[in-house]
C-alpha cells in the first residue's frame, strides 16, 4: 500500500534535483551574466571592493549609442518617487510597494548625488557609496548585504553599462530562496538596461 507514493516521492526528489543541477549548470551562468563579455564579468569594478566575500554575483550589460555624459543622469536619479524609478517594469515593483515611477525626464534635484545619501526608507533603503559623474555609481543597502554598481566604459562612440549586483544571503534558507528569484532579476534588470539605453539615447541624440 505505501510503495507507490513512495516511488512517487523518489521520483519527485529525483526531477527537482535534475532540475535543480540542470539550471545551475547550463542555465544559471548566462542568468547571471546577460549582456557581459567574459572580461566584463572577471573584471575588478569600482564597488567590489565593499562586499569582497560575496555568496553571489550577477554581472550584466549592455551597449548603449550614446556618451557616459548622456547615461550617468538616469543612473543619478534612480530610486522610489518622488525620484526617477527603475525604468523596469513599474508594475511589478509597486505590487511590491517599492513606489517606482519611471520618468522619462532628467530630474535636476536628483543630478548631484553625494556619498552618504539615502535612496529610499525602511529595510529597502541604500546608501550612495559611489558617485563618479561619467564613470560610477554604486549603492549598498544600509544593511551591507546588496552592493549595487553600474560602470560606464566608453567604446568609442558608445558606452558599455556594465551592472553588477554583489549579494550576501546568511542562512541556507536565503541562498536556496535565491535560487527561483534569479530568472525574475534578469527580467526585471534587463528591461531596466534597456529602458536606460532608450533614455540615454534619446538624450544623447536630442543634444
Amino acid at each position: 500500500m505505501t510503495t507507490r507514493p513512495f516511488i512517487v516521492g523518489i521520483g519527485l526528489v529525483a526531477a527537482m534535483g535534475a532540475t535543480t543541477i540542470t539550471y545551475l549548470t547550463w542555465i544559471r551562468p548566462w542568468v547571471m551574466t546577460w549582456g557581459a563579455t567574459d572580461d566584463e564579468v572577471a573584471a575588478e569594478l569600482p564597488g567590489d571592493e565593499l562586499l569582497p566575500a560575496a555568496d553571489g554575483v550577477a554581472t550584466r550589460a549592455i551597449t548603449i549609442d550614446a556618451p557616459p555624459e548622456a547615461i550617468y543622469p538616469w543612473l543619478a536619479q534612480m530610486g522610489p518617487s518622488p525620484r526617477g524609478g527603475a525604468y523596469t517594469y513599474d508594475w511589478i515593483e509597486n505590487l511590491l510597494g517599492l513606489d517606482m515611477h519611471s520618468t522619462d525626464q532628467v530630474l535636476e534635484e536628483f543630478q548631484h548625488p553625494a556619498v552618504g545619501d539615502t535612496i529610499g526608507v525602511g529595510p529597502e533603503a541604500s546608501r550612495v557609496e559611489i558617485a563618479d559623474p561619467g564613470r560610477a555609481f554604486v549603492t549598498r543597502t544600509t544593511d551591507g548585504d546588496w552592493v549595487w554598481s553600474f560602470t560606464l566604459v566608453p567604446v568609442g562612440h558608445s558606452t558599455r553599462l556594465i551592472s553588477r549586483n554583489r549579494f550576501r544571503l546568511p542562512g541556507l534558507a536565503k541562498k536556496l530562496a535565491m535560487i527561483p528569484m534569479e530568472p525574475g532579476s534578469l527580467i526585471m534588470e534587463r528591461k531596466m538596461l534597456m529602458g536606460i539605453k532608450e533614455r540615454a539615447e534619446a538624450l544623447a541624440h536630442a543634444g
